[in-house]
């Protein structure tokens, strides 16, 4: 041992009967000991027992070289050992690297994960493209889970909506190798318990659980059938469109990180591009859809600020647009009768779910303010669920909204959904077809609208690259070839742009 006391590895003379007769500073400091506890002691006694116990087996029989890494619980470190056998003695070197370990095992798991996330990446790619060409919500979530239940990365999935007229979640679809496991579900979602993919449904979060068998928070026949089945991890990815949630993609695996951090965020991307998805293909089958349904939904005062303001203020408000923003946001223009505006404005600002509100036109007893709904109330619900407000009305503490929506969609449950939330009475049902307007149609019936000098100096500033960015043709340019001033054209082309413009978005309105 001379010549080894501060060697930077661990060095042990041993019999050839396992007896340790010598050690070095090194070794007492792996070991968490002293060379009095060491020396004369019996190697498979003192030296920590590795899982295999592959050390004091090389001195069972005849010892020969050997040497191996090995995992020791006791002080919780990898050794690399080398036996290296003499004529008189055994020498064993012991060297920690449980760093190296750690770096090589930290390297196989990124690695494993990047192999993972290709994987995914390329899979929610396709499923994205998927998406762009379907035009229902069945066909959404069908192509959702049967592209993650049938690979290879996952047991099996599921989709579930909200039961018309409650809060149960119901199934609409699964796929992949269940193996009975679908049909526990299915029971959970039937009892009391609350499931991870109902509390995601309930937050619009992304919701992990692993291990499932595990987790308390998962319905007892889930776990039972887990723990069957080998499932360890779950999903549960929301289909949201700002704060809407169309439903839940419930994602299940045999391994047990089988959803890193960076596979739930490329999950919560394809549930909100899917709800985009839904929410889209809603709209688009609206607006192509040759007949409509019209629904119209009375309610009382507590159903939004609206309804509730027009009680405070004693005042008749009607509904002259709507723009959609994002996150549910809603900007409204509120035609006022009965009242000031700014007394209507100033109490709208006050109610729960108003973001702001401005007063447009001032009048004493009549005009309109401008209004941010950024909460709960029809006119957002009935936006965010695919309909088209035609028109709404507010008098008295009660609000009455007619609402169109496509055949394709399922009118009873948004009805219901609206009727519950909101206290709201389904007044009216009715069908009703679109008529039909060729482009010339719409040409002749805006050209009417304009006077002779309106429509000379709109398709003059037009040929002359007026509108352009950037302009093709200053105001004074435009002016001087028409032989007016820039005044006069400005005035003109404004009087003009409204009147096209209010034929637009009024016909949009009603259509």
């Amino acid at each position: 041992m001379e010549g080894l006391s501060e060697c930077p590895v661990g060095v042990l003379d041993v019999t050839h009967d396992g007896r340790i007769t010598a050690v070095n500073r090194t070794t007492t400091e792996l070991l968490d000991t002293d060379r009095e506890t060491l020396v004369d002691s019996d190697l498979s006694e003192t030296f920590p027992h590795s899982v295999e116990r592959t050390l004091p087996r090389t001195f069972t029989e005849s010892v020969s070289s050997a040497s191996f890494e090995e995992y020791y619980p006791g002080p919780e470190r990898w050794f690399a050992v080398t036996v290296a056998p003499a004529d008189d003695h055994v020498r064993v070197y012991v060297d920690d690297v449980t760093d190296r370990r750690e770096r090589d095992q930290e390297t196989d798991r990124l690695r494993a994960e990047l192999d993972r996330m290709a994987v995914l990446s390329e899979l929610v790619s396709e499923i994205l493209v998927e998406l762009v060409g379907a035009t229902t919500r069945e066909g959404i979530a069908e192509t959702v889970v049967t592209r993650l239940g049938e690979t290879d990365r996952y047991a099996f999935a599921w989709f579930g909506e909200r039961a018309v007229g409650g809060d149960d979640v119901v199934i609409r679809a699964s796929a992949g190798a269940t193996d009975g496991a679908m049909e526990r579900v299915r029971e959970s979602l039937d009892g009391d318990a609350t499931g991870p993919e109902e509390r995601a449904m309930e937050t619009g979060a992304v919701r992990l659980v692993q291990p499932v068998a595990d987790d308390p928070a998962v319905p007892e026949p889930v776990r039972q059938t887990a723990f069957a089945n080998g499932i360890q991890s779950t999903l549960s990815i929301p289909l949201v469109y700002g704060d809407t949630v169309y439903g839940v993609v419930g994602v299940y695996a045999t391994e047990a990180d089988a959803f890193s951090g960076r596979e739930r965020a490329s999950f919560e991307t394809l549930g909100r591009v899917a709800g985009f998805a839904i929410n889209a293909a809603r709209h688009r089958n609206l607006l192509l859809s040759d007949t409509v349904t019209e629904l119209t939904l009375e309610y009382p005062a507590d159903g939004g600020p609206l309804p509730a303001t027009s009680a405070a203020c004693e005042a008749a408000l009607s509904l002259d647009g709507l723009v959609s923003q994002e996150e549910s946001r809603l900007l409204c223009y509120v035609g006022v009768v009965g009242a000031a505006p700014s007394t209507v404005a100033t109490t709208l600002a006050d109610e729960p779910g108003v973001e702001r509100t401005r007063v447009i036109d001032e009048g004493e007893t009549e005009g309109s303010v401008e209004v941010e709904l950024v909460g709960d109330s029809p006119l957002v619900a009935a936006s965010a669920l695919g309909g088209t407000v035609a028109s709404a009305s507010y008098e008295a503490g009660r609000g009455e909204m007619a609402v169109e929506l496509s055949p394709s969609e399922d009118v009873r449950r948004i009805s219901e959904t609206i009727k519950r939330e909101f206290s709201a009475r389904l007044a009216a049902k009715r069908e009703r077809e679109r008529s039909v307007t060729t482009e010339r149609d719409v040409r002749d019936a805006l050209g009417d609208r304009l006077t002779e000098k309106q429509l000379e100096a709109l398709r003059t500033a037009f040929f002359a690259d007026y509108f352009e960015s950037p302009r093709g043709s200053t105001a004074e340019e435009v002016a001087q070839s028409l032989d007016i001033t820039a005044p006069t054209l400005l005035y003109h082309l404004r009087a003009g742009q409204r009147k096209l413009l209010s034929s637009f978005f009024e016909e949009h309105t009603r259509e």
